[in-house]
């Protein structure tokens, strides 16, 4: 019990993942639009996407070429609570409310210029 605990405050104790939580509220993302929202490198992001996901904070799903992160819906009481924390605070902090204002510019783009295929790579990876 404590050692999940530990998990996620760990997950949640860090600015990026903080913002990218707060953004997650609004609906699921693509790897891509927080990449652009962050203006982080796309393993940065990754590695955080990864932590949130094992501590049990976000869930990933794909759906074809990409792969979109949503706030997970915890069945632990620990991870509820941390969740409706991060809901209300920082809200009113420069940095997250542009964020929030880029990832909704982000939504609107289309994944296929926000997200081209991969040059070079052919089907079954040959």
């Amino acid at each position: 019990m404590l050692k999940e605990t530990e998990k996620l405050l760990k997950a949640a104790g860090d600015r990026t993942r903080l913002r990218i939580l707060k953004m997650l509220e609004h609906g699921p993302l693509c790897v891509c639009q927080i990449v652009a929202t962050l203006k982080l490198s796309q393993s940065t992001v990754s590695k955080h996407l990864s932590i949130l996901c094992a501590s049990g904070l976000a869930e990933d799903e794909s759906r074809g070429k990409w792969t979109f992160y949503r706030l997970a819906k915890p069945r632990a009481g620990e991870a509820r609570r941390l969740l409706s924390v991060v809901r209300c605070c920082a809200g009113e902090d420069p940095v997250v409310a542009r964020d929030l204002s880029r990832v909704m510019g982000e939504k609107v783009r289309s994944l296929s210029r926000c997200c081209p295929p991969r040059r070079g790579i052919r089907k079954g990876g040959q």
